[in-house]
């Protein structure tokens, strides 16, 4: 089954510094029960157990997390290994070269610089100049295990607050989101991600979600947003890429200085959306198919529209894009497309981006 896909997401924009923070306490009333005191005994010792579950995931994992200067921006970062390395996403670091990483020990930030960034899943890996000594690696979970309804923590520096933390749970899996490019953002089109509700501002860019077995199952990178409400975020609506990608290419990257198979499908085309008589997104025009490529060994060609990716309606370059991020290169998938006006259809054998 292929992953579901959001129509509505937008990259979270990073937030240079903090100008304000308002503390807003809250209230609550009720009377007690007695009637049942095994109720009144088991409850507060469940939410203990529970509490303390939180506190040790939190004193393992939180020193693994760091905050992330990067001139003009900020965001959050998770020490990969005791070498230096730091995954983040791509759009934290953008076009910088050089950052500022502060630790959850360190008096002072540490310099660091860019090892690789790989926009096209929006992740990079910096380096420390001189890693300080005890530095803990965080260890990374499986996140094809990540269930519905998991409890998790959001571990990163929102709104530039260092090494806070949010509760929620595992809302869905499988989620295919493409970010926005306003605000920093890749456009990257991400598969398999990873739904939560725990909060994610701007800053928790690059962090760490985890469960409660201490296990980062993904990095923190998108929340929702709803264009007929202005973009305002959508509470409770945040994408993790996961784990699983987060070390296929972290590790590609610490081991080769950049990534060398991305594992992702491709047509090998340069395309643009195209209006139909209707002036609405209807296809999406060759503009160039790459010589060898995908594409042109299939036949297809500058001036073809492409219409259909398997059981995908293709309207625009992002929705091509999503349904290539399900599949995998050297897949065969059948291609509809419109050449002068005429209805034709190609299999084709997906290439890697």
């Amino acid at each position: 089954m292929k992953p579901s896909r959001m129509r509505r997401s937008l990259l979270l924009p990073l937030s240079a510094s903090v100008c304000a923070v308002a503390l807003v306490g809250g209230c609550a009333g009720g009377g007690s029960d007695s009637s049942s005191s095994s109720t009144t005994q088991a409850a507060p010792m469940a939410a203990s157990d529970l509490q303390d579950d939180y506190q040790k995931v939190i004193k393992d994992v939180l020193p693994s997390v760091v905050q992330i200067d990067a001139a003009d921006s900020l965001g959050s970062g998770v020490v990969y290994d005791d070498k230096g390395h730091i995954v983040t996403n791509a759009h934290v670091v953008g076009d910088e070269k050089n950052f500022k990483v502060t630790t959850a020990t360190s008096k002072e930030p540490l310099a660091a610089k860019l090892v690789s960034a790989y926009p096209d899943q929006d992740l990079a890996v910096i380096k420390l100049d001189n890693p300080p000594s005890g530095l803990k690696a965080a260890k990374f979970g499986d996140s094809t295990k990540a269930e519905v309804g998991q409890i998790v923590l959001a571990m990163g520096s929102p709104l530039g607050l260092s090494s806070s933390v949010t509760q929620g749970i595992v809302s869905a899996t499988g989620r295919t989101v493409s970010e926005g490019r306003s605000g920093g953002g890749t456009g990257a089109t991400i598969a398999n991600m990873v739904q939560t509700s725990a909060a994610i501002n701007p800053g928790n860019s690059g962090g760490a979600l985890v469960n409660l077995d201490g296990e980062v199952i993904g990095i923190p990178t998108l929340a929702a947003t709803d264009p007929d409400m202005g973009d305002s975020a959508a509470p409770g609506i945040g994408f993790a890429i996961p784990s699983s990608m987060v070390t296929t290419v972290a590790g590609q990257i610490v081991k080769d200085g950049k990534v060398t198979d991305s594992g992702r499908a491709a047509l090998d085309i340069t395309g643009r959306t195209v209006l139909g008589d209707d002036y609405k997104p209807a296809g999406v025009a060759v503009v160039e198919a790459k010589n060898g490529g995908a594409a042109d060994k299939a036949g297809l060609k500058a001036g073809d529209i492409i219409t259909r990716l398997g059981d995908d309606e293709i309207t625009t370059i992002t929705s091509l894009s999503e349904a290539l991020a399900a599949d995998k290169p050297g897949d065969k998938v059948k291609v509809a497309y419109v050449r002068d006006g005429a209805e034709k259809s190609a299999d084709v054998t997906l290439g890697e981006m």
